[in-house]
């Protein structure tokens, strides 16, 4: 890989990124002058990596510098909220590096920067934004499509940078007008995979010419998308007592929150958040298609004229 003569200027999650990596998925800054708030840099970080790595472990923290290690990808430094350095392994491909610097090494570069970073996706319902958490494969890109589809745009996939108003509520900053979907999603939503590039095994990267809200957007609700035994889908209100834990557990990259030194100013933002919002937990069985209960169920919860997703 050769590095490439000038930088390109990006912006997501209200940051620019000046680049030495192309970012075709991040939206270009018409201002290419200013100045950057990330640099995103090639560098070689052999060396240092076997210094700090720890046995059996994929990331090492020092001071205010973020190292992880993705055997046949890079190793990727994340430093202090300003810089991010890829070290690529031989015969990486770049779609694969851009995962990373866009996910993992993004989320690090958002808390460092004391921005909340929640794993989900997050889209606009009546000029308000619904952030949909869960674990991995729960169905959160594919919920968040299915949305699109009806109209409802997309402010993020993956992570969602969460900052406060200057009231304290919370508000989503919008990222790229991108998602990522497993062929299965493509298939249920009707959608060719031949379009798309792939990213890894059956999981493509969709990008949005329409459909995508490119600004700020107060966060009204969180829906925690979880996997059951039951065999419909069901809605309920979380209470007090079931909110923080689910805050926690659903921030992008939580361990790094301790390793950080951010558990004090993490929980005032939690706080923050679950007295501004209302949480849901949605359930679906963990088998079968269900994407359409689903939609039902969130748009008549904000308030919706209810439509059945077709094809």
């Amino acid at each position: 890989m050769m590095k490439q003569p000038a930088l390109n200027v990006y912006k997501a999650f209200g940051l620019r990124l000046a680049s030495e990596i192309a970012l075709p998925e991040a939206l270009r800054e018409p201002d290419q002058a200013g100045g950057p708030d990330v640099r995103i840099e090639w560098e070689d970080l052999k060396a240092l990596w076997d210094e700090r790595k720890q046995e059996s472990d994929y990331y090492a923290v020092h001071g205010d510098e973020f190292m992880m290690h993705i055997p046949g990808t890079a190793i990727f430094r994340v430093q202090g909220g300003k810089r991010i350095g890829v070290s690529p392994d031989e015969g990486a491909e770049e779609t694969g590096i851009r995962l990373y610097v866009l996910g993992s090494c993004m989320g690090a570069i958002l808390l460092q920067r004391k921005l909340f970073p929640l794993h989900g996706s997050a889209v606009v319902i009546d000029g308000k934004a619904y952030a949909i958490v869960g674990d991995s494969g729960a169905g959160k890109s594919t919920l968040a499509a299915a949305l699109g589809k009806l109209g409802y745009p997309l402010l993020t996939d993956d992570v969602i940078a969460v900052s406060a108003a200057e009231d304290g509520s919370p508000v989503v900053i919008p990222a790229y007008p991108q998602q990522k979907l497993w062929q299965e999603s493509l298939d249920m939503l009707g959608m060719q995979d031949g379009e798309y590039a792939p990213l890894y095994m059956t999981k493509y990267a969709v990008p949005l010419s329409t459909g995508f809200y490119g600004s700020p957007v107060p966060l009204a609700g969180i829906f925690e998308l979880k996997k059951t035994e039951l065999e419909g889908t069901d809605m309920r209100l979380l209470d007090g007592l079931e909110r923080l834990p689910a805050i926690r557990y659903h921030t992008y990259r939580h361990f790094l929150v301790s390793l950080f030194g951010l558990d004090q100013w993490h929980f005032g933002v939690s706080v923050s958040i679950v007295n501004h919002v209302r949480m849901y937990q949605l359930a679906r069985p963990a088998l079968g298609v269900t994407v359409h209960d689903l939609v039902t169920r969130i748009l008549s919860e904000t308030g919706q004229n209810v439509k059945i997703l077709h094809g």
